[in-house]
């Protein structure tokens, strides 16, 4: 008995018509992402400074010194330094960072 209702397998094979289409669709977004990537200019990321010299939380600019690092190391940020600025603020008393030990780095021997 029908009823004048679809079949079990026209439902089915609707849904699929359906998912085609979308299946469709979605192939046609990703040509248009691909094709968005490969147009747009590829930014270099820089490299990390050499030295870095980390701050105070609290104060900006102005906030005090508090570490020496590495330019990778993952333990501060901070602005980056030249070989001499990171020694000077060695000597002056800023703190070397206990992870990276840029004042290893930098021939320091205590």
């Amino acid at each position: 008995m029908n009823d004048g209702l679809p079949s079990r397998l026209e439902l089915l094979r609707f849904l699929q018509r359906v998912q085609l289409q979308q299946l469709d669709q979605t192939r046609r977004w990703i040509e248009q992402e691909e094709v968005r990537l490969t147009a747009q200019p590829q930014r270099e990321v820089p490299p990390p400074p050499e030295w870095k010299l980390e701050r105070e939380r609290l104060g900006g600019r102005d906030a005090a010194p508090v570490y020496v690092h590495l330019g990778d190391c993952g333990m501060g940020k901070g602005g980056g330094l030249t070989r001499e600025q990171a020694l000077r603020a060695i000597a002056e008393g800023v703190g070397a960072c206990p992870y990276c030990r840029p004042d290893t780095a930098l021939g320091i021997i205590d």
